[in-house]
């Protein structure tokens, strides 16, 4: 369970990538989350949603059944605006707005609060097509009457030190709006290789992109805390011990807990899919977040480490 006025812990269905749809339900799945103690949801709409982007009336109904039966709450909502949707030429401004804008008003629906809109990118650092900024502009209005924010993601190998990451905060001021947030994925504090292996992505892939440590300092997080809306807790692999050899969870929870931070973590496992590994390894990570920020409230741990 949540601690009051402390970190609020969820899961990302992505977690169980391998597991969804062959061994686990999506009512299985929500049982498993709330068997955990996590009491947030977050999804991938193309992924997780039947027939989407309109699923029937009838799957909405027992979206929201299965959250009362198992005390959970929907907190962000995956989504991709696919610039290269259309062969042969980049989408228009205005249809990759009318994107975003399905995706905004479907996530309401179900009842999340936010949404990370994935852009098509044009560098190997995930630098976002140029339009992002009118195709959010054209929807904060939007969001803010569905009462959502949108939340790009932070996610290696970019890291906060970043042209994007400044591009981001300097709309968030120039539009002064509180319906645009980063996304932080803590992916981008690995001090470790891992050595996962993901189906469709080569060896050189993962040695030179996303798997890489970054190493991205506290101090960094520190400075865009105040404009962060949703962290998606990524991890590769804890051990048998309450281990993880790549993400200092440790300095992440001090951070963002002397720093007021008292939004969602959300586990995102990424890494081996042997079938019920997912499972085990989001069990393995709650107790372990749970343990750290036990702790360090407790006055166990000392204060976070300068870096």
């Amino acid at each position: 369970m949540n601690v009051p006025n402390g970190l609020k812990y969820g899961v990302s269905l992505y977690s169980y990538t391998g597991d969804m749809n062959t061994v686990m339900t999506l009512d299985d799945a929500m049982a498993e989350i709330a068997s955990v103690g996590a009491t947030g949801i977050e999804i991938l709409g193309e992924s997780n949603i039947r027939r989407y982007p309109n699923p029937t009336t009838t799957w909405v109904d027992q979206w929201w059944a299965r959250l009362q039966k198992h005390g959970l709450q929907p907190t962000n909502y995956c989504s991709w605006v696919d610039i290269g949707l259309s062969r042969g030429r980049d989408l228009t401004r205005d249809e990759g707005a009318e994107i975003l804008r399905r995706d905004i008003g479907l996530a309401s629906t179900l009842g999340f609060s936010t949404i990370r809109p994935k852009f098509g990118i044009v560098s190997m650092e995930l630098d976002p097509h140029p339009d992002w900024e009118h195709i959010v502009e054209a929807n904060l209005d939007y969001a803010a009457q569905r009462n959502i924010v949108i939340c790009p993601e932070i996610h290696a190998p970019t890291p906060i030190k970043h042209k994007v990451v400044d591009d981001y905060i300097a709309f968030i001021e120039r539009t002064g709006s509180p319906h645009f947030r980063l996304m932080i994925d803590t992916g981008i504090f690995q001090r470790e290789a891992a050595s996962a292996i993901q189906p469709g992505i080569s060896e050189d892939g993962h040695k030179a992109g996303w798997m890489s440590p970054l190493a991205v300092p506290m101090s960094d997080l520190i400075d865009v805390l105040p404009y962060v809306g949703f962290i998606q807790a990524k991890f590769f692999d804890i051990d048998d011990n309450l281990v993880d050899p790549q993400i200092p969870w440790v300095e992440i929870i001090q951070t963002l807990v002397s720093h007021g931070y008292d939004g969602w973590l959300s586990s995102e496992y990424e890494g081996d899919r042997s079938v019920y590994r997912g499972q085990e390894q989001v069990r393995r990570h709650h107790a372990l977040l749970r343990s750290v920020e036990r702790e360090f409230r407790a006055g166990e741990l000392g204060p976070p480490a300068e870096n």
